[in-house]
């Protein structure tokens, strides 16, 4: 069930009106939201839903274990039991099929074919979500940051809130579980960020996205010999503009939707493409996934408290795994891979810069705010083609596919089949939006939540069904509903 279908509307409208009508006893409010988060899960496949049941349990038990003992080595057990048997789950819906084949490959080259137990996998939908959402549970309670819950109906309901379950983000324990022991309240600052994060995400996936995707991204990956190199160019632009627009679309819908059933999930995505640094974009891009990597596995791994050498090292085993995590694939691989060195080298340039840097003497002067603003303008620009370069690995289904699209930026000669103004526009009036002001989402928000009760219903089905009749014919799938 995808967010922009009339399925999901009429879904969303029933949930909407019948778990506000129970709003007067708590714990039958949550039921009906948890009975709407599995049939919204089981409406891919209901065979999923066992799954996801599953996987919940096992955190659960591990919850309740560690709330039962003290002991050190048995917690440490529990965690390490709790943690292997969710990603035991993912590893084999989402990498069997890739293990096996490498494997198959690496035979072959040996000279020692042998046949290999492969089955058809199905990956289900948001399993990579929902493993990290009870991954991150099982260790903030190891820790003490979380209180093991008693209540298995909250920790489901934690796991399969519907609208950020199959493609994020990924909301932490401390900040859902304590929303499911106060009363749910609908204010009128909830309908108005509610409204304002929908009609946002929707502009921004069923306009920007899906026009991007299928007038010039998919048409120029798909054979990248056949176009020019301005076409690889603004395609791989348009792709970056795509991707962003098609997952922070995701994020700003689903955080719209919980809004608007009282509760609240923090920011996802904060203007990547203004970033100055890879680190600076990495703090903006997909924050609920690049905090979790940072929380559950560069400061385990010794973060940058054990010398230069060892923080290089878990920069680049941050996001090298980072990458796997998002797809069975060696061009991920390389993904995560590339972006790691990038974190390590640059991370290690700056750090020489400032050692052989001559002291400012006149740190306000004018000259002083040109040299850090020409700075700022080329790390922005700087950035944004190194994550770009990226994004083609990203992008392409294979090795040769991303050889291709690189060789093919020799052909300046070529007239372009794709770019054309529309198109241009759609990536530069994106692009625009990466400098508006922060904040400028939070004041419509709060412009609009003084507005009457009909004319915000009206703005939002009038805004709906605005951007649905200018929209391209179908609905894609989101982007990240693959990992």
């Amino acid at each position: 069930m995808l967010f922009p279908t009339i399925e999901f509307g009429i879904f969303f409208l029933i949930a909407f009106t019948v778990s506000w009508a129970a709003r007067w006893t708590p714990h039958w409010r949550k039921l009906v939201l948890l009975a709407a988060s599995y049939f919204f899960y089981g409406w891919w496949d209901w065979r999923f839903m066992g799954l996801l049941l599953v996987s919940t349990l096992i955190n659960y038990a591990a919850g309740r274990a560690l709330a039962r003992t003290a002991h050190p080595v048995l917690r440490k057990l529990v965690v390490t039991c709790a943690v292997a048997g969710g990603l035991s789950i993912l590893g084999f819906f989402k990498y069997y099929g890739f293990f096996l084949t490498s494997l198959a490959t690496l035979l072959e080259m040996a000279g020692l074919e042998r046949d290999l137990p492969f089955m058809q996998v199905i990956l289900p939908v948001g399993i990579s979500f929902f493993t990290f959402q009870g991954i991150s549970y099982v260790v903030d309670v190891y820790r003490g940051h979380v209180r093991p819950e008693r209540s298995l109906a909250n920790l489901m309901l934690y796991i399969s809130f519907f609208p950020q379950l199959v493609a994020g983000p990924i909301v932490r324990a401390a900040d859902f579980l304590p929303q499911l022991h106060r009363a749910p309240v609908l204010t009128r600052a909830h309908v108005g960020v509610g409204t304002v994060l929908i009609l946002s995400g929707l502009a921004k996936k069923m306009l920007i996205a899906n026009y991007l995707a299928t007038e010039l991204v998919d048409p120029v990956f798909f054979d990248p010999t056949a176009v020019g190199a301005l076409d690889l160019l603004i395609g791989v632009y348009g792709y970056a503009i795509q991707i962003y627009c098609d997952f922070s679309g995701y994020s700003d819908i689903a955080i719209g939707v919980a809004a608007l059933l009282g509760y609240r999930f923090l920011e996802n995505f904060n203007q990547p493409y203004r970033a100055s640094s890879l680190q600076d974009f990495w703090r903006r891009w997909h924050i609920s996934l690049s905090t979790w990597l940072r929380d559950y596995l560069y400061k385990p791994l010794g973060g940058s408290r054990h010398g230069e050498a060892r923080t290089y090292r878990n920069l680049f085993l941050t996001m090298f795994l980072g990458g796997i995590w998002h797809g069975a694939a060696w061009t991920f691989v390389f993904w995560g891979a590339f972006h790691g060195t990038m974190l390590a080298v640059e991370r290690y340039a700056r750090r020489k810069l400032d050692e052989f840097a001559p002291p400012n003497s006149d740190p306000g002067g004018l000259f002083s705010v040109i040299g850090h603003g020409a700075q700022h303008v080329v790390g922005v620009i700087w950035t944004f083609h190194l994550v770009c370069f990226a994004w083609i690995f990203f992008r392409a289904d294979s090795f040769s596919t991303a050889g291709s699209y690189l060789a093919g930026f020799a052909r300046w000669s070529e007239p372009s089949l794709h770019a054309t103004p529309f198109l241009v526009g759609l990536i530069a009036v994106a692009m625009v939006f990466q400098f508006t002001p922060r904040d400028l989402g939070r004041w419509l928000a709060q412009g609009l939540q003084w507005l009457p009760s009909p004319a915000l219903g009206l703005i939002l089905g009038g805004g709906v069904w605005l951007i649905w009749a200018i929209a391209p014919e179908g609905v894609a799938p989101f982007i990240y509903f693959q990992f």
